[in-house]
């Protein structure tokens, strides 16, 4: 019995160890190229160092940390050329999530969709483009739940997770949070009618757009 009872605490460390970095890698909270001290983690997530050393294998296979030979793991640093490619796969899947949508939302989602137009509106018009990129990721989410589609909304967190610093930077560009707002409305509105086909076409030329602002720090 005591043997279980560590192989759940060991299982249990690794999933408390893997969503904490996870989240720290997302949040920013980590810097691309930093390097992974198995110690600190240990001491700042209280697990064992094989929950620590097993979280840091499964962020390697979703391509958050890389492994160094001689040199041990660190946050992987992406390109501008492989943010383009990520933004690529996420177009399609981010379509796919927005048609989706628009053939499942509800009175009640149309509420919930109408009230984010309106704070997005707000926040640009207020000149606060920290807190309409906040508004911006929650929208997603909405939408990525009205759409019940959980396998692009997991590829779409993790390719999410891998170009946080580069959305970041396209986000406080001067004037993206206006164009971006006219694409965002363009996507809930073809939601709120129903029009798969146009909530498809909008939310792909919104990431194309965000493909060519990337292209801007070139």
């Amino acid at each position: 019995m005591s043997d279980i009872r560590e192989l759940q605490r060991g299982t249990q460390g690794k999933a408390i160890a893997a969503e904490r970095l996870r989240r720290a890698i997302r949040a920013g909270e980590v810097a691309p190229g930093q390097r992974l001290v198995e110690a600190e983690l240990v001491e700042q997530f209280g697990v064992t160092r094989g929950s620590v050393r097993s979280a840091i294998d499964e962020l390697t296979a979703e391509g958050l940390i890389e492994r160094i030979h001689n040199r041990g793991a660190r946050v992987r640093s992406v390109s501008r050329r492989q943010a383009v490619e990520i933004l690529e796969c996420r177009k399609v899947l981010e379509g796919l999530i927005a048609a989706k949508a628009a053939e499942r939302v509800t009175p009640a989602d149309v509420e919930r969709l109408r009230d984010y137009s309106d704070r997005l509106t707000t926040a640009v018009r207020d000149g606060e483009p920290l807190k309409y990129s906040s508004l911006n990721h929650e929208l997603h989410a909405v939408l990525r739940e009205i759409a019940g589609q959980d396998t692009a909304s997991d590829l779409i967190g993790r390719l999410n997770a891998q170009i946080v610093r580069h959305q970041f930077q396209v986000a406080l560009l001067p004037g993206r949070p206006q164009v971006s707002l006219g694409e965002h409305l363009a996507v809930v509105d073809a939601v709120i009618a129903g029009d798969a086909p146009a909530a498809e076409r909008a939310m792909r030329d919104h990431l194309d757009s965000v493909i060519v602002a990337l292209a801007r720090f070139d």
